[in-house]
């Protein structure tokens, strides 16, 4: 289905609390109670939600993520503030690896305009924007491409990724949780991201304010692992703890 921003805001908002009621629903998204069934309705039919009386949930809410045309939209006005800090803060000359994810793909897009930059990705979507930039050297890793969002995963690209040693890796994630993981749903994409993260001399973290207290299965990282973070709001407890004990330097996108 084509799902427009509110029913992309919608599942969100089921997915930060697990289950809600539809009058919940209509007084956070200021709609009326017809369209928030309306829209429950057509997500289900999807099979994003789940309905029950009075009510919705999501199927599982630490197993699957959002479909990747879809995390395309939601916060996308944060993202593209994310990606223009990430690239301003790049200098010209520097060796990357930029990862899977939306965030991620959108940084390369703010990147058209470096220099002199090798970058390396798993991410053929990445590999398609900087292809763009006659000053840019675009490697790709081998490996399975996922065909839901054109991320490369696999042994073959953690074998891959351990060739290098970058000045630089611009990783995504999809959930930060309070006790301060990182955290993903595939298992394959999360050993690429753990081998990146390994072969990176600074790894920088590009992460709206919706990864926040969001759950997912696999933990790919701690925060104490991180060196920069940006994102597009300030964190608010415990994560603004949890970033000065770690020794996060934190950038927020304006």
């Amino acid at each position: 289905m084509n799902s427009n921003p509110r029913q992309l805001q919608l599942v969100e908002e089921v997915r930060a609390r697990q289950s809600t009621s539809v009058e919940q629903l209509a007084e956070t998204l200021g709609v009326t109670l017809q369209t928030v069934r309306r829209d429950i309705q057509k997500l289900a039919d999807a099979g994003l939600l789940v309905r029950f009386h009075g009510g919705v949930r999501v199927p599982s809410a630490t197993v699957e993520n959002l479909a990747h045309t879809q995390r395309q939209v939601l916060h996308a006005e944060g993202k593209m503030r994310i990606a223009r800090a990430v690239a301003e803060a790049i200098p010209n000359g520097c060796s990357l690896i930029l990862n899977i994810g939306t965030t991620t793909e959108a940084v390369a897009q703010a990147l058209l305009q470096h220099k002199g930059l090798r970058v390396i990705t798993n991410n053929l979507n990445v590999a398609a924007i900087l292809s763009s930039n006659a000053d840019c050297e675009v490697i790709v890793a081998g490996g399975v491409v996922r065909t839901r969002d054109r991320g490369i995963v696999g042994e073959a690209a953690v074998d891959f990724m351990r060739q290098f040693k970058v000045d630089i890796a611009v990783i995504g994630i999809s959930a930060i949780e309070p006790d301060g993981s990182l955290r993903d749903f595939d298992l394959r994409e999360v050993k690429v991201a753990q081998t990146i993260i390994g072969q990176s001399r600074e790894v920088w973290l590009a992460a709206d304010h919706s990864k926040f207290s969001r759950q997912a299965m696999v933990e790919l990282a701690r925060l104490n692992q991180i060196d920069r973070l940006f994102t597009d709001v300030q964190p608010s407890a415990p994560f603004d703890a949890l970033l000065r004990d770690a020794e996060v330097q934190c950038t927020i996108a304006q």
